[in-house]
């Protein structure tokens, strides 16, 4: 039994708990799970049934890096361009219509992170789009 097929629940659970950049890989006898979830309850999750497979972790055939992201729903990022407004889009995409503007250094909330490159955002002033991600620091 290979160790994919040992934890597979763990590995479901992981798609379904909203994990991001999940990669899984084996390597010498070792399962590594990789990824970003939403937040701690998550992690927990992730943790609980990896318990379940494996009581007291004591196998040691899994490495699982797995981190809350620093950007969860509710959180507050800066827009750094160096000196421009960032568009503000009604899809994620460059090729989408512009709906509002942050100004350089403003503050905007994140409501959800669609993927890496766009996060669905609200402006000081309510505007709800999508910001390029390269261009926001939480």
């Amino acid at each position: 039994m290979s160790l994919q097929d040992k934890y597979k629940e763990l590995i479901d659970t992981a798609g379904t708990v909203g994990t991001t950049n999940l990669q899984v890989r084996e390597q010498d006898n070792v399962l590594y799970i990789d990824g970003e979830v939403p937040d701690g309850a998550a992690k927990d999750q992730l943790w609980n049934v990896y318990n379940k497979l494996d009581p007291d972790f004591k196998a040691g055939d899994v490495v699982m890096n797995v981190n809350v992201s620093p950007a969860s729903p509710g959180t507050k990022a800066t827009v750094s361009t160096d000196s421009s407004n960032l568009n503000i889009r009604k899809g994620p995409g460059t090729d989408q219509p512009i709906v509002g503007k942050a100004a350089h250094n403003s503050t905007v909330e994140l409501i959800s992170k669609t993927n890496d490159q766009w996060w669905l955002v609200r402006t000081e002033n309510g505007v709800e789009g999508y910001a390029y991600a390269q261009y926001l620091s939480v």
